[in-house]
């Protein structure tokens, strides 16, 4: 089963690109960020007639996550748990039976934090420990779960063509990446780390000073499997391609490979 997280920064900017990728990947289950659509406006019809299921959970203008998959998808969860006054659409999890038994997938869209001098950063830091608390309820499960997206975390200098850069940004402050080191370290694997331990394996690169064409790109997309999941893995890339098609998201698709 292949598993696929991708921020599209626009499901209705992007959709031809996105029928074109599932065309070509065809992966079982596809997480989408930042789909920038209200649930009622999201463009399924197309993603349906593709042979997918969607589940969405919408905000107008920004933010904004869904999960396709070819197979059903049963028990979804919608908002991350810990905080019911948080309104923003940023997480949402289902099941899906596979031949083993069940896999649970998540699609998550964790703040970017910027800049670091306002409420948005202690906003991120919290939103990460909700979702290492949520994390950690699922590991009691001791089920197959691939939490997938755009974590806006910057784990190693390994991940950025240009770490110094990087310094006083919220993706790679020492809070945010001891916030994500912490969550691995409950027993989450990081599936293109472990399949790509070297150098250069970037998910975004900014449409900002020809940013691609110059490969200063970073990693901030992830798969992180649960023990079980883990155990199954057979491979995952990343798809750079899609980041050179015309009117581009600046995110590229990652993905894993498990056997179910």
């Amino acid at each position: 089963m292949k598993v696929t997280t991708w921020n599209i920064n626009g499901v209705k900017a992007r959709l031809e690109s996105a029928v074109a990728y599932l065309k070509q990947a065809s992966p079982d289950v596809i997480c989408l960020q930042e789909i920038k659509s209200v649930t009622e406006g999201f463009p399924r019809e197309a993603f349906e007639e593709l042979g997918y299921h969607c589940a969405i959970h919408g905000q107008k203008g920004f933010n904004g996550v869904a999960i396709l998959s070819k197979l059903p998808l049963e028990e979804l969860r919608t908002g991350l748990p810990g905080n019911d006054a948080d309104d923003q659409s940023r997480f949402i999890e289902a099941i899906i039976s596979v031949p083993s038994g069940v896999l649970k997938v998540a699609s998550i869209y964790a703040p970017n934090g910027n800049p670091i001098t306002t409420e948005k950063f202690p906003y991120k830091l919290a939103w990460l420990a909700r979702l290492r608390a949520h994390f950690k309820r699922l590991l009691a499960e001791e089920i197959p779960f691939v939490m997938a997206g755009d974590y806006n975390v910057i784990p190693e200098p390994v991940d950025a063509k240009r770490p110094a850069a990087w310094t006083s940004d919220a993706l790679f402050q020492p809070e945010t990446r001891a916030a994500y080191r912490t969550i691995l370290s409950d027993g989450l694997t990081d599936a293109i780390r472990l399949c790509h331990p070297g150098p250069g394996v970037y998910t975004f690169w900014d449409y900002q000073a020809g940013a691609f064409q110059k490969d200063d790109g970073i990693r901030i997309d992830h798969l992180l499997l649960s023990p079980q999941a883990a155990d199954r893995l057979v491979c995952a890339g990343v798809d750079r391609f899609t980041r050179a098609w015309e009117k581009p998201s600046d995110h590229v698709p990652a993905w894993v490979e498990l056997d179910l």
